[in-house]
């Protein structure tokens, strides 16, 4: 049967993200999170991942935008802190991307998801998708073939009724756009990918009203992102819309809606 993935990406973005969502998981109203290796509260918050069911995939959100890199990025972070998307995104369509370096931190984060787990990582994404983009998809699938062979990565392709028949469907063409072929090149490094992906919205609204309408034409390993959390960042964009996030994920009825499209939820 197919079965519904609902991953919090951000782990470790702050510690009180860090706690709403390992209390979500805890309840069984999450089934995998995507953890920030790089921020530096992350090795005393990964303790609340310890003990959680073995149904919660952990993995490994990988960050090459807009924080302090775990290493020095002489080509990529000159200021110390790593590009936005935008930036990224040009750089990659270029010659001349610092791929050395973006090895050496992807290397890094997976090393750091490691000594605090004691394992490799369920899955592996990126942190704005820039797992994704070209050039830097070819070093992280190749540093997950070796470093977590049984993991998954994300990919946001899907299939076209399936896009349009979501919300918010300009922004799940083009994310899935910037995903082509990912699938592709996983398969060849023999790594599998999530088959459906979903969660696209302004964060704005009725987190509670808008959420069913993810499930709509599910893929067989359906992922849906989210991103609950609690607190204030300073530069978060999206922080009012964490809380209520959370609170809809607290109250909605997740194994029934699964159910409804054919998924299984939580596990």
């Amino acid at each position: 049967m197919s079965r519904l993935i609902l991953c919090a990406d951000d782990f470790a973005f702050s510690p009180a993200v860090s706690a709403t969502i390992a209390e979500l998981a805890a309840e069984g109203r999450l089934n995998a999170t995507s953890c920030m290796t790089l921020m530096p509260n992350w090795a005393a918050d990964s303790a609340l991942l310890q003990g959680l069911s073995p149904q919660v995939a952990i993995g490994l959100h990988l960050v090459l935008t807009e924080e302090r890199p775990v290493t020095t990025m002489a080509g990529l972070a000159p200021s110390g802190t790593l590009p936005t998307i935008q930036t990224l995104e040009r750089q990659a369509t270029k010659a001349g991307l610092p791929l050395a370096e973006i090895a050496a931190e992807v290397e890094a984060q997976f090393d750091r998801f490691e000594q605090a787990m004691g394992r490799a990582p369920a899955f592996v994404d990126g942190h704005q998708h820039s797992h994704a983009l070209p050039q830097i998809r070819e070093v992280v699938l190749d540093i997950a073939a070796r470093r977590a062979p049984d993991a998954w990565l994300r990919t946001n392709e899907d299939a076209l009724p399936a896009l349009l028949a979501r919300p918010f469907r300009g922004k799940a063409l083009a994310s899935a756009w910037h995903s082509r072929g990912f699938r592709a090149a996983a398969a060849r490094r023999g790594l599998a990918c999530n088959q459906g992906f979903a969660g696209h919205y302004d964060f704005r609204g009725d987190y509670a009203a808008l959420f069913p309408a993810f499930l709509r034409r599910p893929g067989e390993a359906h992922l849906v992102m989210c991103h609950p959390g609690a607190g204030e960042r300073a530069g978060d964009a999206i922080a009012a819309a964490r809380p209520v996030e959370a609170q809809a994920l607290r109250r909605l009825p997740l194994a029934q809606l699964a159910t409804d499209r054919g998924l299984t939820f939580p596990t």
